[in-house]
């Protein structure tokens, strides 16, 4: 048994190794660690603590099949790099500004995803800036947001995904998720945008064609695939309904579960003011109504606002992916009995109800903006 054991652990040792090394000024006494982003998460690979100098130095076994992502961390400081072998990476840093002006050599990738990190951080920063800019309107703030994103994704797609599809770089710039007030969030979405399919069809073949067996390859082919079913159908979704089965006045309950299974109902809500909106959150623009419902929420939840949102979305796990961190009532319907009521048509469309429970407006007959419908019965 013990010489079996040696055995086992000569086989690991001789594995081929990857080193990154390198000092982090200012970090006396810090715990430094080594980790790899696999597909299933965060995997610590090596720690240690800093002496004066800041000096460090790590051997981890080198991924074969393909590029793989790890990160250097000190609290919530992190940089992200790559490594395609058996490279010797030298990282610079210094704290508090760790993950912002880092220097790294020995692997062109990892220089590539530096600057993407930090054209990130900027983004993410002017992002919350404006959520937090009390003096804009909703609806100025989203179109301020999108402008924002479409340009950073039009730089992405130049200057990293297109050039140089198949690069650890090109995967990270796709892969990559944007975090601002309202949590986080893929910056390409191949399952809603038919643009973003693209991105990612892109980076799959080149991947496809040098990484054949990996299994970040398989990621990237799956996605592609799963958004070309998604977004090859109309966004809009046309129902055959029955005219004469709803009324503008007075309310007929809603109960239906959310992604925990717990019923909710419409008169549960009465005394509040209540938006029910049927939406499919596979849908081109569903991302930005969320993020305007969102800013009214904030906005207006304490002086009695309530959105109670129901989702047609034929995927149930996109639809509890989507919904999962939404601070208002998500809810499923599955076969259609609430559209049928409720004379729903066309997607999206919403109703608001005032604090006695009573269907006060549908969307298409609502004069001004909902913003201010909302105003006038809370």
């Amino acid at each position: 048994m013990i010489v079996a054991g040696a055995l086992v652990w000569a086989s690991c040792d001789n594995a081929p190794k990857f080193q990154v090394e390198g000092t982090i000024e200012g970090a006396k006494d810090s715990m430094l660690y080594l980790a790899q982003s696999t597909l299933d998460g965060i995997e610590k690979l090596d720690s240690t603590k800093l002496k004066e100098d800041g000096s460090f130095s790590f051997k981890a076994t080198a991924p074969t099949d393909a590029p793989e992502f790890y990160i250097l961390r000190i609290g919530q400081h992190i940089i992200p790099f790559s490594v395609d072998s058996t490279e010797n990476i030298t990282i610079r840093a210094q704290l508090p500004t760790m993950e912002k002006e880092y220097t790294i050599e020995g692997n062109e990738s990892s220089k590539k995803i530096r600057e993407i990190s930090r054209l990130q951080q900027e983004t993410q920063a002017k992002l919350v800036a404006i959520e937090k800019n009390e003096d804009m309107l909703p609806g100025d703030q989203m179109d301020s947001i999108e402008s924002i994103l479409n340009r950073y994704k039009e730089r992405m797609k130049k200057d990293y995904i297109f050039t140089q599809p198949a690069s650890a770089a090109a995967y990270y710039a796709v892969c990559q998720s944007i975090t601002d007030l309202g949590g986080t969030f893929m910056l390409f979405n191949p399952l809603t945008n038919r643009t973003d399919v693209k991105c990612y069809a892109t980076v799959a073949t080149a991947w496809d064609g040098r990484y054949p067996d990996a299994p970040r390859t398989m990621q990237l082919c799956n996605m592609a695939i799963k958004g070309m079913d998604n977004t090859a159908v109309p966004q809009q979704k046309v129902l055959n309904l029955d005219d004469d089965k709803v009324t503008e006045t007075g309310i007929i309950d809603i109960n239906l579960p959310d992604i925990n299974g717990k019923l909710h109902s419409i008169t549960e809500l009465k005394g509040s003011v209540v938006l029910i909106d049927f939406t499919v959150y596979a849908a081109k623009e569903s991302a930005e109504r969320t993020r305007l419902m969102r800013s009214l929420y904030e906005k207006y939840h304490a002086q009695g606002f309530e959105i109670y949102q129901i989702s047609l979305d034929e995927d149930v796990h996109f639809w509890k992916f989507s919904c999962e961190n939404l601070p208002w009532v998500c809810v499923h319907e599955t076969d259609g009995t609430t559209t049928r009521i409720y004379n729903v048509g066309n997607l999206p469309t919403f109703f608001l109800v005032n604090r006695d429970n009573e269907i006060v407006v549908r969307n298409e007959f609502m004069e001004g903006t909902l913003e201010e419908n909302i105003q006038k019965l809370l």
